[in-house]
C-alpha cells in the first residue's frame, strides 16, 4: 500500500507574518480578510505562503498545500469574502475556542476565483500542489441563507459556487480535499442524503484531480457512509484520532475506497506522535478493512492552526517519516 504524506491544511500564520499582520490588520473584526487586501497585506501573506510551503518541503511532504493563511474565517473563508456574502457577528467554530465571522448569503453565489488566486501563486512554488476547500455540506451549515429560500436549494447553490471555484483551479493541482467535519458533527438526516452525494459530486466532477472526502471530530454515520462510497470521491477520509475504533468497524464491516486519507497526528494537541506508533495504527486500519486499500494519505486529522508553528512542524515530519517506505515495512 503507497503511502502519501499530507495535511489538511489551513496552517498556523509563521511568527514574523502574524507580527506583521498584526501591526497592517489589527485584531477588530472589520479587520479581517475581505477579499481585496491592500499590497502590504499582500506583500505579508505571499511571505507566510512562501515559508509555509517552504516548511512542508522541508518536512519531506508528498502533497504540500497554499497554507490558507488568509483565511481568517476558517472553513467559511470562501463565502466570507463573497460579494454576495454579509459577515455578520461572530460565531463558534465548531466545538473549540476559535471563532469565524458569520457569512449571510444575500444573493446568487457565483464563482469568485478567490481560491484559484493563491493557488496560482503557489503552484510557481511547489510541484506537488494539493488544494483545499470547504465541503458544500459544511459550508453550507456554517453559512445562513437569506437569498435561496430553503435547506436543498441553498445546499445545491454552495455546491454550484464551490464546482465553479474548483473549475478555476491551475492545472497543476494533483489532489482537492473536501473538508467536511459538518457530516459528522452534524449528520445530515436520511433523507438528505443521496442531495449530500449529488452536491459532492457536483465538485467532483468540476476538476481534474484526485478528490478527497475528509470527515473529522468523529466518523460516518452507516447509511451515510455508504452513500459517501457511492460518490465520485477517489477517497473517503477517517479521523482516526478521535473516532479510531468507530471508523475501524465501520470499513470492517462495509469496505472503503480503493485509496484513503487517514488522520493519524492529533491536529489540536501537541504532543508529538512517533513516527512508528503512526505506522503502527495506519497498518492496523488497512488490516481491518474488508476491501483492499492501494494507498493512504497520511494527515492530521484536523486543520492545523490550533498548533504552534514549531509543534506544527514537528507533526509534519512525523508524517512524512511515516509515510517513508523504508518505515512502513
Amino acid at each position: 500500500m503507497q503511502r502519501i504524506a499530507s495535511t489538511l491544511g489551513l496552517f498556523p500564520l509563521p511568527d514574523a507574518q502574524r507580527d506583521r499582520l498584526a501591526d497592517l490588520k489589527g485584531h477588530q473584526k472589520e479587520d479581517l480578510i475581505g477579499g481585496e487586501e491592500p499590497p502590504e497585506l499582500t506583500e505579508t501573506y505571499d511571505a507566510a505562503r512562501e515559508r509555509l510551503i517552504d516548511d512542508q518541503h522541508d518536512a519531506g511532504l508528498d502533497r504540500v498545500v497554499e497554507g490558507q493563511a488568509r483565511w481568517d474565517d476558517f472553513l467559511a473563508h470562501p463565502l466570507c469574502v463573497h460579494e454576495s456574502v454579509r459577515t455578520e457577528g461572530i460565531v463558534r467554530y465548531y466545538d473549540n475556542n476559535n471563532f469565524y465571522r458569520e457569512p449571510v448569503v444575500t444573493d446568487e453565489l457565483t464563482e469568485s476565483g478567490d481560491v484559484a488566486a493563491d493557488l496560482r501563486k503557489a503552484a510557481g512554488l511547489t510541484d506537488d500542489l494539493q488544494a483545499v476547500l470547504p465541503g458544500p455540506y459544511s459550508l453550507s451549515a456554517l453559512a445562513t441563507d437569506e437569498y435561496y429560500g430553503d435547506r436543498a436549494t441553498f445546499l445545491d447553490a454552495v455546491a454550484e459556487f464551490l464546482a465553479g471555484e474548483a473549475a478555476a483551479f491551475p492545472d497543476a493541482v494533483e489532489t482537492l480535499y473536501l473538508l467536511e467535519p459538518s457530516l459528522v458533527t452534524d449528520a445530515p438526516e436520511s433523507g438528505e442524503h443521496e442531495r449530500v452525494r449529488d452536491a459532492i459530486d457536483a465538485v467532483v466532477g468540476a476538476v481534474d484531480a484526485e478528490v478527497v472526502v475528509q470527515g473529522y471530530w468523529g466518523t460516518f454515520d452507516e447509511a451515510l457512509h455508504g452513500h459517501l462510497l457511492d460518490t465520485d470521491a477517489d477517497a473517503l477520509g477517517y479521523d482516526l484520532v478521535t473516532a479510531e475504533e468507530a471508523a475501524t468497524d465501520l470499513v470492517r464491516e462495509h469496505g472503503t475506497t480503493d485509496r484513503v486519507s487517514l488522520g493519524v497526528v492529533d491536529g489540536q494537541n501537541t504532543r508529538v506522535e512517533e513516527p512508528a506508533a503512526v505506522g503502527d495504527r495506519v497498518e492496523a486500519f488497512r488490516e481491518a478493512a474488508s476491501s483492499g486499500i492501494d494507498a493512504a494519505y497520511l494527515t492530521p486529522n484536523t486543520e492545523l492552526f490550533h498548533l504552534p508553528v514549531n509543534k506544527c512542524v514537528a507533526k509534519l515530519r512525523t508524517l512524512a517519516t511515516a509515510a517513508d517506505p523504508e518505515v512502513a515495512r
